[in-house]
């Protein structure tokens, strides 16, 4: 998704991945050979890898559960297609470098991993969290520059201590000359967002989704060619609406009103948010030469809504256009 806003940063609440934690336990209790030398399993041993940036799936999760009780692993839930993944990810793998071992970052493709995505509640993405002793923690939503990305690593890190996880790995072959960051380094300032972006990113911060909405929309009144305030009025609407709801609730009201606009924009909306983009352009897009009327505007108004989020280069977005006006013309 384009110009997603972030959600609050800083260490918010565990979401659960218990199931992931004793599956990953389970194959460890039943391994008896012991440990290669200079691979310690303990917590604040130093252990060797091949990169400290590492592709992981639904299956091999249980690795990052185990390297976690040996430095904090900061996770990337990111997609191909996503825009501000692509602004975001080499901040992130920037600062894993830098911090020279402290921290490793397991990146997590959400196309292709529905039960991580799932586990830590990816509404959006990109989604970054952070797993410090097999025990997972929500860090933020969206792309942050780099000064507030750094200092999210910098309160990891902190928690990561406190919870006595300060080891140190190495990658597989490197030279012994990779210096940690210095902590005394003046940080460079970052750009300045607009003052309504500002302040809808504020607002976001807070919880706050109907300021945010209207800062959006002054700025685009102010200026209608800006794309970035469009998107992110079309992401904070996107949480707006599904703010308070369940993916249980939600789907089970499109499935006994199947003919309902209003429930299957609602479980559209889900399907967004967890990635399905496919699934959301069908279902809306199936409706609409079966309505009329103002339920017709609602479903145009939102597929040109979930266009901006996506991005209009994207090939689905391009095929659901075109359906869309083939349906209305």
């Amino acid at each position: 998704m384009t110009n997603v806003p972030p959600t609050p940063s800083g260490l918010r609440g565990a979401v659960d991945l218990s199931s992931l934690v004793e599956r990953a336990q389970r194959p460890a209790a039943q391994q008896a050979a012991p440990a290669a030398p200079g691979t310690g399993s303990e917590t604040g041993a130093d252990l060797t890898v091949p990169s400290l940036v590492i592709d992981v799936t639904d299956d091999t999760f249980q690795d990052v559960l185990q390297l976690s009780t040996i430095v904090p692993v900061i996770v990337d839930i990111w997609a191909e297609w996503c825009g501000p993944c692509k602004q975001l990810s080499p901040i992130l793998e920037q600062l894993t470098e830098e911090y020279a071992g402290r921290v490793v970052l397991a990146k997590v493709d959400a196309d292709t991993n529905p039960q991580l995505v799932q586990a830590f509640q990816a509404q959006s993405i990109p989604t970054v969290a952070a797993v410090i002793g097999g025990r997972p923690l929500g860090l933020f939503v969206g792309a942050l520059p780099e000064a507030q990305v750094r200092d999210v690593y910098e309160q990891v890190l902190q928690a990561a201590e406190q919870n006595g996880v300060s080891g140190r790995v190495t990658v597989d072959g490197a030279g012994t000359d990779t210096e940690p960051v210095e902590q005394g380094e003046p940080e460079p300032e970052p750009e300045p967002l607009p003052p309504h972006h500002q302040a809808a990113y504020d607002a976001i911060e807070q919880g706050d989704y109907a300021t945010a909405i209207q800062e959006y929309k002054t700025a685009i009144a102010q200026d209608p060619h800006d794309q970035m305030a469009v998107a992110g009025l079309a992401q904070v609407s996107l949480l707006d609406r599904l703010n308070g709801r369940t993916a249980d609730e939600i789907r089970s009201a499109a499935g006994e009103g199947p003919s309902d606009v209003g429930a299957q924009l609602a479980v559209a909306d889900l399907d967004i948010s967890g990635g399905h983009v496919e699934d959301a352009f069908g279902r809306l897009l199936d409706l609409v030469p079966t309505v009329f009327g103002s339920d017709r505007e609602s479903l145009r108004v939102r597929l040109v809504e979930y266009f901006e989020l996506i991005g209009a280069e994207d090939p689905r977005v391009i095929a659901a256009r075109r359906r869309l006006a083939s349906a209305l013309y």
